[in-house]
């Protein structure tokens, strides 16, 4: 692929970001999300196959670690660190990148980027009829929904927009007070400590509908990408051209601009930095072949671009804000001479809204703040004494779509506590529960509209209770879970198979009961499974199609990987006491519930294993660890524990690297499925992961291919992935990242840690990997004591968010104290 403007030739594909600018370090976690397929690597002579197996229990190492044997001292040498998980699962990160895998182009679903990816390779393919949109459209759709008045806005910004229109409640007066600072109105301070309204009215709970029969199972397309028309292709391909951009841009550049993506480039080239994968280094290179002398660092259209892709890049580390400080910092380093004019000129052209955290300022403070306030109290310096005690409140800068997502689940959140009935009696449910825990969360649910339980894998059992107790109560009461295999859990442990979907399932209508005449779920309760997996803008949706006087349940384990979308919904609830807290007492049994437990507390133990439930592998490189990782998977547990091999999982620290999932499912395919690779690389009985909306990864077989595209089976569905879509959404599965094995389990787990993979642990990454195993878990160990140092140093990163500051601020008289 032809190299952009600036960019350093043979960079473009690399497993790593060439960014050398980014949001302020977000450490392990804050940074790795759920990682996109990638183009396909070519099927390779696997690390040692057809050696002989390796036993599972594996020699005896010393020192504070994880099994009931002990581990050695592995053998420290260099080696390259491979790119550790920073983005998030979207299949956006090859488009027009000649199949660039781990690029920062990986976004949450509704984005610009999400957007793009909804074009096709050619134009013309298109996926099978089917009765019903697919679950990935329908929750793209969703999504798009939400971000559509945003969109408006910005397509009118010529025409202003009067307070409210198209919205209700802190959003309208959010849009209203981001109109008076742009106009000169209101000085930048003056709303910040705008009283919030009281929960709009809503629609009446609606009555009980009649039980809808179980859809017929069909084959499930993936999204049915909107062709771009030939003419905008070939006017934004001859501006590529002008500019040295390749071709290729082309048609991501239409699916994110739209069909005037040729003039916005030609007037506006660094509009180019809204296509997944582009870089600013390369955007300035296509502005100066566009421009010549016209253009500068400090040119606004620039500085306002930059702003924009500093808070994309963020967001992909899970943030939904930045501090203004951070921003204005990196923009120093893209030789922005003026960093404060950049962000004002971001904020007044509508790149970027403003918030201010902290202590909140009364209209008279914020007078001051301006200049304009009392002269006789700045005569006596009582006000500038006054001043230097006052803690300085924090600014932050945000993208619109998350704004307003923030604003609509905190409103949402708060209808739900104040709305539902009080005063319910579900005392006899609560005494036939078969667990206290299960008790407790049951009586509480009777009494609050939102509550969020905790706990572990065990604790699953008690949100299941829950669901079993209300329907027999005659409530209309539902789980949906984050994965099909969570889904297929919750179903076995409530005993009904009509009571448990996905989440995405749900939004989408493809799975659970519909929606009533005013277009609410029609459910009294709904419990949220896996809530540490659910991001802002999902969350938005979600509570916004709840009915007055139904019940929201969050239930999820907080020490695990959160969210491959931005915001942290289920940390910020938990964090703002904003609702009742019910708190797992159910541990999880056996060698390693124990040993996860402790992680989670940062300690990484010896536990007693006499069934070799946990066992050590110790390797020297990474070479060795592909090696015995083969082995392990294909002949020792499979000897030891009668596991076939297609019910374990191998998961590593990243995609790229000596030992990172491609070359881990290269070496699994030459040793489990040898093949040709002949439909696209792949083989019918190869295992794959398939991304079928950013952020969601589903595991399945490859069955066949036809005309039609690639035909995988997913936990028993059917699903069809057009040929264009296979390279960007389809990618080998037998080792996974841990962010997309989160939410599912297998009854065997191979966690593969050579030693160029220490960068990339933190405490959650080891929770999140270590519980993947129900049965056994075996650990490849090469990071020697970068592992215990994880777990004990390395917390959970904060994400910056407006969350919890906001469901803090709403009246919620539920609230716990």
């Amino acid at each position: 692929m032809t190299a952009l403007p600036g960019e350093t030739p043979g960079t473009v594909g690399t497993d790593t970001p060439q960014d050398t600018v980014s949001p302020p370090d977000t450490g392990a976690e804050g940074s790795a999300h759920a990682e996109a397929p990638g183009a396909t690597e070519p099927p390779g002579d696997a690390a040692g196959a057809g050696e002989p197996a390796a036993e599972v229990s594996g020699p005896e190492v010393s020192g504070p670690e994880v099994s009931g044997t002990d581990v050695a001292a592995a053998e420290d040498r260099p080696a390259e660190v491979p790119d550790a998980e920073a983005g998030r699962a979207d299949a956006d990160a090859d488009a027009g990148s000649d199949g660039v895998e781990d690029a920062p182009a990986e976004e949450s679903a509704g984005s610009p980027e999400a957007d793009a990816d909804a074009v096709t390779a050619d134009g013309t393919a298109e996926a099978p009829a089917v009765p019903e949109l697919s679950e990935a459209q329908a929750e793209l759709a969703a999504q798009r929904e939400l971000r559509e008045r945003i969109e408006k806005r910005k397509a009118e910004k010529t025409a202003p927009i009067a307070a409210g229109t198209g919205l209700s409640g802190t959003a309208a007066e959010l849009l209203a007070a981001v109109r008076a600072v742009e106009s000169g109105e209101k000085s930048g301070t003056a709303f910040f400590d705008s009283p919030a309204p009281a929960p709009a009215a809503r629609r009446p709970e609606p009555a009980a509908t009649a039980a809808q029969p179980p859809r017929a199972s069909v084959p499930a397309a993936a999204p049915t990408p909107q062709a771009a028309s030939p003419e905008a292709l070939d006017a934004v391909r001859a501006v590529l051209v002008a500019g040295g951009a390749p071709e290729a841009l082309a048609r991501p550049a239409v699916g994110v601009l739209g069909e005037q993506a040729a003039e916005l480039l030609r007037t506006d080239p660094w509009q180019l930095l809204a296509v997944p994968g582009v870089r600013p280094e390369q955007a300035d290179g296509f502005a100066r072949a566009l421009l010549g002398d016209g253009c500068g660092p400090d040119d606004g259209r620039r500085t306002a671009a930059l702003v924009g892709w500093l808070l994309e890049r963020a967001a992909l580390q899970g943030h939904t804000a930045l501090d203004a400080g951070a921003v204005r910092a990196a923009l120093a380093e893209r030789a922005v001479g003026d960093p404060d004019a950049a962000v004002r000129n971001a904020v007044e052209e509508g790149v970027a809204l403003v918030f201010q955290e902290g202590d909140d300022l009364e209209p008279d403070d914020a007078e001051a703040a301006d200049g304009e306030g009392d002269e006789e109290g700045a005569a006596d310096g009582s006000g500038l004494a006054e001043d230097a005690d006052r803690e300085p409140a924090q600014v932050l800068l945000g993208l619109d779509r998350y704004a307003l997502a923030e604003e609509s689940l905190a409103d949402g959140l708060a209808r739900l506590v104040n709305a539902c009935e009080k005063a319910a009696d579900w005392a006899e449910a609560a005494a036939a529960a078969p667990s206290p825990s299960a008790a407790e969360l049951i009586r509480t649910t009777a009494a609050a509209g939102l509550v969020a339980h905790s706990g572990g894998e065990a604790a699953r059992a008690e949100p299941a209770a829950l669901i079993a107790a209300a329907r027999s109560l005659g409530l209309r009461a539902l789980g949906a879970t984050h994965s099909e295999d969570g889904r297929r859990r919750l179903a076995a442990a409530v005993g009904d198979p009509d009571t448990a979907v996905t989440l995405a399932g749900l939004l989408s209508g493809a799975q659970g009961p519909g929606r009533d005449e005013d277009g609410a779920l029609a459910l009294d309760l709904l419990v949220v499974l896996d809530a540490p997996q659910l991001d802002v803008e999902n969350g938005a949706v979600l509570v916004e199609a709840l009915a007055d006087g139904a019940r929201l349940v969050l239930s999820g384990d907080p020490g695990v990987l959160g969210s491959a979308g931005a915001g942290r919904v289920f940390a910020d609830v938990l964090a703002a006491r904003a609702c009742p807290q019910v708190v797992s007492r159910t541990p999880d049994p056996g060698p390693i519930g124990e040993l996860v437990s402790g992680i989670g507390i940062g300690e990484l133990h010896q536990v007693d294993a006499p069934g070799k439930e946990v066992v050590i592998v110790p390797v020297r490189d990474a070479g060795e660890a592909v090696h015995r990782t083969v082995q392990l998977v294909a002949d020792s547990v499979p000897r030891a524990f009668s596991i076939p091999a297609e019910e374990t999982q191998v998961i590593t620290v990243g995609h790229g690297g000596a030992a990172g999932t491609r070359a881990l499912n290269e070496a699994l395919k030459q040793r489990l499925n040898p093949g040709p690779g002949r439909f696209g690389g792949f083989d019918p009985g190869d295992r794959v992961v398939h991304v079928p909306a950013p952020g969601r990864a589903v595991p399945g077989v490859v069955r066949s291919a036809d005309a039609e595209g690639l035909r995988l089976d997913c936990g028993g569905v059917p699903v069809v992935v057009p040929q264009e879509r296979v390279e960007s959404s389809v990618r080998h599965g037998w080792a996974l990242s841990a962010h997309q094995a989160a939410g599912m389990r297998w009854p065997a787990a191979v966690v593969v840690l050579p030693g160029d993979a220490a960068q990339g642990l933190s405490r959650p990454w080891v929770y999140t990997a270590f519980g993947r195993g129900e049965r056994h878990l075996s650990v490849v160990h090469g990071v020697d004591q970068a592992l215990p140092h994880a777990v004990a140093h390395i917390p959970a990163q904060e994400r910056t968010t407006r969350l919890r500051p906001l469901l803090e601020a709403l009246p919620t008289p539920d609230a716990a104290s």
